[in-house]
């Protein structure tokens, strides 16, 4: 008796007819060393990373030096991503020229940013905004994944620009919030580079582009990605309570007794008896003593004369003693 041979069907699982396979493996989140960083790049880190702690509990203190490097960074790495990406002038740049000229770039931003105080507020509020959507973008991944690219773009761009708007029209809260998360990212990702060589930031660029069926990040992911709220929160608090008071401020006022406030007020008001109640500095003895010494003259009696007939001219002493007196 001939059998029956069901027909060949082509699928992508074979599980389907072949039960006995085993199941594809997951992706194993063990913390293991991934072969270690390098020297430039281990020194970049420490570099990045003490920045970073300058950045979350100093950057309202430090206003110009935080607005300086703020636009070198941001200056230096846009102009390096064009020149060493793209080609200019039909040339495919070095990696040393690439460098050379962002670095050049870089510095005149920075200057820029130090000079303009606008400037540098939108700047801070710019990379808050930027840092908030990267943050959001990664937080989010379990339950939301963008259809295409232009939503995590649209989503950076709007929170960018209402953060530097934002920071604009208050700049003391939101330098104190920008500089806080931005130290405290900057300190995340010298961690993320350590522990796993960066894959918080290759994940980032990966939502960027909406790269669909992604595997789920591992929990010192989600560890380090927590981190960062927290270290932004006591970066911020430690700014408002211990090292945000003093000068080079953004909003421009100082709290000195004499400018501004209740000094300022009573300066007006005491204006003018303060310059009143100023004394010429004492005479020198010796000067006292030659006026001492001097010999003085009889003193005569002044007489002053009263014109008492206008016709006749004739004159009166008023001093003269009266008649009948010797």
């Amino acid at each position: 008796m001939d059998q029956v041979l069901s027909p060949l069907v082509v699928t992508s699982d074979p599980r389907v007819f072949n039960q006995q396979l085993p199941e594809p493996p997951g992706p194993r989140c063990e913390l293991a060393p991934w072969g270690g960083p390098e020297l430039v790049p281990a020194l970049v880190c420490a570099l990045c990373c003490f920045f970073s702690v300058v950045y979350c509990c100093f950057g309202y203190r430090c206003f110009k030096a935080v607005m300086f490097l703020s636009g070198l960074f941001a200056g230096s790495l846009v102009i390096f991503l064009l020149c060493y990406r793209e080609r200019v002038l039909e040339t495919q740049l070095s990696l040393e020229v690439s460098a050379g000229i962002a670095l050049g770039i870089g510095l005149l931003c920075g200057l820029v940013t130090v000079l303009v105080r606008s400037v540098g507020l939108f700047l801070t509020g710019l990379l808050l905004g930027l840092a908030l959507g990267a943050g959001a973008l990664l937080a989010t991944e379990p339950w939301y994944r963008p259809p295409s690219a232009w939503v995590p773009a649209g989503l950076l761009v709007g929170l960018a620009l209402l953060g530097a708007l934002m920071t604009l029209r208050w700049p003391r809260p939101f330098t104190i919030l920008g500089t806080a998360l931005l130290g405290a990212a900057g300190l995340v990702a010298c961690a993320d580079y350590l522990v796993e060589g960066l894959a918080l930031g290759g994940r980032l660029g990966q939502r960027l582009r909406a790269v669909p069926g992604l595997p789920p990040l591992c929990w010192y992911s989600w560890a380090l990605l927590g981190a960062w709220p927290a270290l932004g929160t006591l970066g911020a608090v430690a700014q408002w309570r211990l090292t945000a008071e003093g000068r080079g401020r953004p909003d421009g006022k100082l709290k000195a007794r004499g400018v501004g406030g209740r000094g300022s007020r009573g300066w007006r008001g005491g204006g003018r008896r303060r310059l009143g109640s100023r004394r010429r500095p004492p005479a020198p003895q010796s000067y006292l003593r030659s006026l001492r010494d001097r010999p003085r003259a009889p003193r005569s009696a002044p007489h002053t004369v009263l014109d008492l007939d206008y016709d006749s001219g004739s004159t009166t002493p008023l001093t003269a003693p009266p008649a009948g007196r010797p």
